[in-house]
């Protein structure tokens, strides 16, 4: 098999975060607080958060925000719930959420959820099991989850699973590895995966494992790197992992890499990305690849840094 190319990886997440002009970047512009937080969870899970400037990453991450609470996907754009995750995900990398306004944060998040216990995305109203996930996320990691109707949120989600196990957007919507993951993940950081058919889920999860290893989102289609994310953290929050075969995953992944350049990309010889990189990183972490930092599969945080934020568990050196 062949091994992750860290170092690669590494300078390949390095070089993305200096472009500002390129076209990729470009393209990318209006979600550049997402890919900060996979760019750095990826340095995080690779032993490398060190060689990036933590007060330079603060500084841009705090001019994403609004007087509303919530953060823009870059400066000078609209706040959304899902940038302003990527903003205390990064922060709390760097142990640096206390620099936040956390109540403001908290009430921008809660404000965004409506009677039924669902969550828009913004003020234009946009619901989906996504943004359920966020807001339990966002507000687990700043110890606020008192601030939503915790019961109505699990039961909305709850009301978005389908007869095949799976959960979608919203009621009635198509199961999908993605959507199944902020449903399942929701469900863990509440306390609430008792409510749900493991064996059933976990039957729908295990299909999605074509021979070539990978794992798609869907029935008939592709597989993709990013679903070894989606895919076996939701397989692990329901101890359904070793329903699949973890070391034919594990190749796909790595044959996936650009050796020579660094990166990762969705599929063998296609183009490499952040997107991609990371959640390729994370997938090898779920499989506990060696030389690779253990990711929690609620959170998508490095689990000291969950330990550190959730817990308050602080790592000590010895020496």
């Amino acid at each position: 098999m062949v091994e992750l190319a860290a170092s690669k990886h590494v300078q390949f997440i390095l070089s993305k975060a200096q472009e500002k002009d390129s076209y990729e970047s470009v393209l990318m512009e209006h979600i550049r607080l997402n890919g900060a937080y996979w760019g750095l969870t990826t340095l995080d899970l690779l032993g490398k958060l060190d060689t990036v400037d933590v007060n330079e990453v603060v500084s841009e991450v705090l001019q994403c925000q609004h007087e509303s609470g919530g953060f823009g996907g870059n400066i000078g754009h609209d706040p959304h719930i899902l940038y302003t995750l990527s903003a205390v995900q990064v922060l709390a990398l760097f142990d640096n959420v206390d620099v936040l306004d956390i109540e403001k944060i908290a009430n921008y998040v809660a404000g965004l959820q409506n009677e039924d216990g669902s969550f828009s995305g913004d003020i234009w109203g946009e619901v989906d099991t996504r943004f359920s996930y966020i807001a339990i996320c966002c507000l687990a990691l700043l110890h606020r989850l008192d601030k939503i109707n915790v019961e109505k949120a699990v039961d909305y989600i709850l009301s978005c699973k389908n007869h095949d196990g799976g959960f979608g957007c919203t009621p009635g919507g198509e199961s999908h590895a993605g959507q199944i993951f902020c449903c399942v993940g929701a469900l863990a950081i509440t306390g609430s995966l008792h409510r749900i058919d493991k064996d059933l889920l976990g039957w729908w999860l295990c299909e999605r494992q074509v021979k070539a290893g990978g794992l798609n989102g869907r029935p008939e289609k592709l597989p993709d790197v990013c679903y070894s994310w989606w895919v076996l953290s939701s397989l692990i929050m329901i101890d359904r992992v070793h329903w699949i075969d973890k070391e034919k995953l594990a190749k796909f992944i790595l044959d996936c890499q650009d050796i020579e350049n660094g990166g990762i990309s969705d599929r063998p010889d296609d183009a490499c990305d952040a997107y991609h990189t990371y959640f390729g990183v994370a997938g090898l972490s779920l499989l506990e690849y060696p030389g690779v930092k253990p990711i929690d599969p609620a959170y998508a945080l490095p689990v000291d840094v969950v330990n550190r934020i959730i817990l308050g568990i602080k790592e000590y050196s010895l020496v």
